[in-house]
């Protein structure tokens, strides 16, 4: 399989936002969705989404004896309602929009966090959470700080592996929702194909990662890529508002 220069930068973009998400729990979406949009808006959100599930499913199947799946199953189920409004606000209200509001929510809910509110996990919360992830996740790629906001005071590898869960099964319904939406292409199969190899390669070196960098709390980390999630999100509102 030959690479153009091109492909090899998302790649790599792809092999070093797999990393943090195997290692802290989400991220991939924040750090790959901007970039690989950049190269070809053909990654977005379709490719993203996939490659973040698969991902998934490497974890739960690595962890799947320790996996409290019983615990994250309100925000499984409520995210099918999610994704289906993410898919339904993507073609009635202008993406720079939603951007807005959902970079600011995010924002809002990171100052709070770092304010110590801090919301109890629980099955109301984590619907709650569920629902605003798969609105924001189908919407934007960036679906994880909702749900991880909520685990941030539990341990890390807890953190990881029942925010993986809730991806194995959450995801497919926003790319179905997606598919439904625009049809096969918005998947971008081909892309997908050549992007596998930073899944493996970056799962295979958050192994390592684990065994150099042994952190108990992913709370700052989770805190960092949420805030960052919101900027980001919120600085593609500001120019897409702009440009309209």
């Amino acid at each position: 399989m030959l690479y153009s220069s091109l492909e090899l930068l998302a790649l790599l973009i792809v092999t070093v936002s797999i990393i943090v998400q195997a290692w802290v729990g989400i991220g991939f979406g924040l750090l790959a969705a901007p970039l690989l949009y950049l190269i070809d808006p053909a990654y977005v959100p379709g490719p993203v989404l996939m490659l973040g599930w698969l991902l998934s499913v490497v974890v739960v199947f690595k962890q799947r004896h320790s996996l409290n799946f019983r615990r994250v199953l309100p925000a499984i189920v409520a995210r099918l309602p999610g994704s289906w409004c993410g898919a339904l606000l993507l073609v009635s209200i202008a993406s720079w929009q939603l951007s807005l509001f959902f970079g600011s929510a995010l924002l809002l809910a990171v100052w709070l966090s770092l304010r110590r509110y801090s919301l109890p996990l629980n099955g109301v919360n984590l619907t709650v959470a569920g629902f605003l992830s798969g609105v924001l996740g189908t919407a934007t790629s960036v679906g994880g700080p909702p749900i991880a906001l909520l685990y941030q005071h539990e341990a890390r590898l807890t953190a990881r592996n029942e925010i993986a869960a809730f991806f194995l099964v959450g995801t497919p319904l926003s790319l179905l929702m997606l598919w439904w939406q625009g049809g096969a292409s918005v998947l971008g199969f081909s892309l997908i194909v050549k992007m596998l190899p930073g899944v493996i390669i970056g799962f295979w070196l958050s192994r390592h990662l684990e065994r150099v960098v042994s952190v108990e709390s992913a709370r700052p980390a989770i805190l960092l890529v949420s805030a960052i999630s919101a900027i980001v999100v919120l600085i593609q509102g500001i120019l897409g508002g702009l440009a309209a």
